[in-house]
């Protein structure tokens, strides 16, 4: 039997409260597969570095890169972190997301967009409908190493006193726009198309009419799309795409865009999906990957037992399939279906849903409700 390390990265806010919730569901599809999962736990984030002042212990990184089969990461960052934040290159965010990103070549940070049923949206206060279950189905692929969020060498880490006048760099390369668009095809050829139409599509999103690295990164994509002939190709400037997204989500399958955008864009999206809480993430390279939930930190709701592990149980399911893609193994797959099965059970049923999306089920209690599912799955 294969062993699988898995490391796991708990970090600030939240990250540990939604991180325990997928540790007891992985350990319930590691008991009802027979898998065999080392759980590497590693502490991190601002907090740790406030009581040891190091980002994370020695050789976590080397952890990471030469050990793990896969990373789960749960949040980076602190309310209280001002002081710390403006040490730049010191910054655990940087150290730790950024540094993974880029020193595991992670460049595809890959973010589906889906409804479940009997999501409610929490917009101006209410929870309410606003669409259809079967309009929203689409994926964001964002380059990930490159952009404004390139680690740069030579750069000041930290801004010292009041500044008249900063210049952030972009870089934007045709090797990296090319591995990313090519992944979004990629993507798009095993997906069922949007929803409008059942047409496979990637939508190209950037600012091409005024930015230069934006038009190296279509011009990038243009070429490439013609390896694909069987996939449609569209395109949209960046702030007419913020309109389209929440007017007609249903007229999107693939989206491919730049790092800062797609940063931007992805927590746009994801009130389609109910809140951040509801929306996973991984982050692809070419031998490695890491899966963390959306939705940050969240400090403001820290410690009061009412964070959704939504985003973080479907980051956990997309490691299941990745790597069960990448080892060639079915066990993990049928573990990775069996659990996007489970958790689009529990939002049928409709009962016990979590206080995000207008229900009044604590992280726990929603836990159970979805290894419930795992074992009624699993039964039958």
């Amino acid at each position: 039997m294969t062993t699988y390390k898995i490391v796991m990265l708990p970090g600030d806010g939240i990250g540990p409260e939604v991180m325990d919730q997928a540790k007891r569901v992985l350990i319930t599809i590691s008991e009802l597969h027979n898998l065999d999962l080392e759980l590497i736990e590693r502490p991190c984030g601002f907090e740790y570095l406030h009581e040891t002042g190091e980002p994370w212990p020695e050789g976590t990184f080397e952890l990471c890169r030469d050990v793990a089969d896969a990373v789960l990461l749960g949040a980076i960052g602190r309310a209280d972190n001002a002081k710390t934040l403006a040490v730049g290159e010191h910054s655990p965010g940087r150290i730790i997301v950024l540094g993974l990103r880029s020193g595991l070549g992670l460049y595809a940070n890959v973010r589906p967009v889906m409804l479940f049923p009997n999501i409610m949206h929490n917009i101006s206060g209410e929870f309410r409908p606003l669409w259809p279950v079967e309009n929203v189905d689409m994926v964001i692929v964002r380059e990930n190493t490159e952009g404004f969020y390139a680690i740069q060498k030579n750069e000041d880490s930290a801004l010292s006193g009041v500044s008249d006048e900063v210049t952030d760099k972009r870089i934007i390369t045709k090797k990296g726009s090319e591995l990313i668009t090519r992944f979004a095809f990629e993507l798009a050829r095993g997906r069922s198309g949007a929803p409008v139409d059942g047409k496979r599509r990637v939508t190209c999103v950037d600012k091409s009419n005024v930015l230069n690295g934006c038009r190296l990164f279509r011009e990038t994509y243009n070429s490439v799309a013609w390896d694909y002939p069987e996939i449609g190709r569209d395109h949209k400037f960046v702030d007419a795409f913020t309109l389209a997204l929440l007017q007609n989500p249903e007229n999107f399958d693939v989206v491919v865009t730049t790092n800062l955008f797609g940063d931007i864009l992805t927590d746009l999206a994801a009130v389609l999906q109910g809140g951040l809480g509801m929306a996973p993430s991984a982050n692809i390279g070419v031998d490695s990957g890491m899966f963390e939930p959306v939705h940050g930190s969240a400090p403001d709701i820290a410690g009061k037992n009412i964070a959704n592990p939504i985003g973080m149980i479907l980051s956990m399911q997309m490691m299941l399939k990745w790597l069960g893609e990448r080892k060639d193994d079915d066990i993990l797959q049928q573990s990775a279906g069996d659990l996007s099965r489970a958790v689009e059970n529990y939002f049928k049923n409709g009962r016990s849903l979590p206080i995000e999306v207008g229900g009044d089920a604590d992280p726990s209690a929603v836990t159970n409700k979805i290894i419930e599912q795992l074992k009624k799955i699993n039964v039958n």
